[in-house]
């Protein structure tokens, strides 16, 4: 069995509902991820430079076999096959995955920090865990 692990999924760049659509689509694809619960798509404005869109977010709950190293890497593969690109810091992006929790690891490298440090900052990722916390409970009693 794998580590519970939890992705945010945002897009503020193109056609929001497919970019977060493919991206679900493209998790369940991965060998060594099993797609277990994903709370509704939401509407909140950006983080990072004033002028950009707002963005759709959506967060999954995954079980995964993965390393968190190796996660973080087929991540970044689905960004960029969404046609995402990295030019500014919290700027406009045709999709951003990324990793909020993995399992009760704690982490902090070169490479990837969870929890992800934006979680106390984003209350509407709070919401989505409490949902998908929520949704466990449900689907365990």
């Amino acid at each position: 069995m794998g580590e519970l692990v939890h992705i945010a999924l945002g897009s503020n760049l193109g056609d929001r509902d497919a970019a977060l659509a493919a991206a679900r689509l493209a998790l369940r694809a991965l060998a060594g991820v099993r797609l277990l619960a994903e709370t509704p798509v939401e509407e909140t404005p950006p983080f990072g430079p004033a002028g950009q869109g707002d963005y759709l977010n959506q967060m999954v709950a995954v079980e995964t076999t993965l390393t968190p190293h190796q996660l973080l890497d087929a991540l970044h593969g689905i960004e960029r096959a969404a046609g995402r690109t990295r030019r500014v810091r919290w700027g406009p992006r045709t999709l951003d995955l990324d990793i909020v929790t993995f399992g009760d690891r704690t982490i902090d490298d070169e490479r990837l920090t969870v929890p992800h440090p934006g979680l106390a900052d984003r209350a509407f990722w709070q919401r989505e865990l409490a949902h998908l916390a929520v949704r466990r409970d449900e689907t365990h009693a």
